[in-house]
C-alpha cells in the first residue's frame, strides 16, 4: 500500500505519470481539484459545503479537503495513493499524515519532476491540436509530417489552448514555487523527498519513479 506525493509544476509530466501507476500498479490519484468537482457534482453534502463556499469566491478550507481526501482513502480499500496538488503548506502536510495514521498508513516518497523552466516553457507553448480529431502535436517535438495538415485526418485546422503562453506559463510556474518551497523542507527532514529528471522522455521518467518505488533508487 504505497502512498506517494507527486510534485512539479504545470506541464511537468505529474498527470501522465499518475495514470501509468494506477495502471501499472492499480494505484488511485488524488487530486483534490478533482475531487472537489466531483463531490460538487454528485451533491454529496461536503460537494454542498464547497459549493456554497465557492460560489462566494473563497477558497475551500483545510477542513473540507481533509474531509474529502479522508472519503476517497476510506474507499480505496488496500489501494496506494498517489497525491497531486495537495498538500501545499505544511498545516496541509501534518493534517495528511494525520488522515494517513487515522487508516494505518504511511507516506512512503515525495517523488518530485525536477524540470528546465526555459525548456519547459518551450515544451507548453509549443503544443497544438487538431481542431477536427484531436490529434496532438508539437512546434519541434512532434510536428505535422505535410505543414499544415493533421496526420490523421488531414484536416488543415489546428487549435492551441490560450494559456499554453509564456506569461502564463512562467505564472504558474512561480506559484507552484510558492507553494511548494513551504512544504520540501518539512518531507526532506523526514528523509521522504526523492527527484527525478521531469525533461526525460515519459519512458524514461517512469523508470526512474519504478526504481524509487522498488527500492532500487
Amino acid at each position: 500500500m504505497m502512498n506517494i506525493i507527486l510534485l512539479g509544476p504545470p506541464g511537468a509530466g505529474k498527470g501522465t505519470q499518475a495514470a501509468r501507476l494506477q495502471a501499472s500498479r492499480g494505484m488511485i490519484q488524488l487530486s483534490t481539484g478533482d475531487m472537489l468537482r466531483q463531490a460538487v457534482a454528485a451533491g454529496t453534502p461536503i460537494g454542498l459545503k464547497a459549493k456554497a463556499i465557492m460560489e462566494k469566491g473563497e477558497l475551500v478550507s483545510d477542513a473540507i479537503v481533509s474531509a474529502l481526501i479522508g472519503e476517497r482513502l476510506d474507499a480505496a480499500g488496500d489501494a496506494g495513493a498517489i497525491f497531486d496538488g495537495y498538500p501545499r503548506t505544511q498545516a496541509q502536510a501534518e493534517a495528511l499524515d494525520l488522515l494517513l495514521s487515522e487508516r494505518g498508513r504511511k507516506l512512503d516518497f515525495v517523488i518530485e519532476l525536477v524540470v528546465d523552466e526555459d525548456e519547459l516553457v518551450k515544451r507548453i507553448t509549443g503544443r497544438f491540436t487538431c481542431a477536427k480529431c484531436g490529434a496532438g502535436y508539437h512546434d519541434s517535438f512532434r510536428p505535422t509530417a505535410v505543414e499544415g495538415v493533421c496526420d490523421v485526418c488531414g484536416s488543415t485546422e489546428f487549435k492551441r489552448r490560450k494559456d499554453d503562453n509564456e506569461d502564463t506559463v512562467r505564472t504558474r510556474m512561480a506559484e507552484y514555487r510558492a507553494k511548494t518551497e513551504p512544504i520540501l523542507p518539512y518531507y526532506q527532514a523526514k528523509g521522504l523527498v526523492r527527484r527525478v529528471d521531469g525533461m526525460a522522455s515519459v519512458d524514461e521518467v517512469a523508470a526512474q519513479i519504478d526504481a524509487i518505488l522498488d527500492g532500487d533508487a
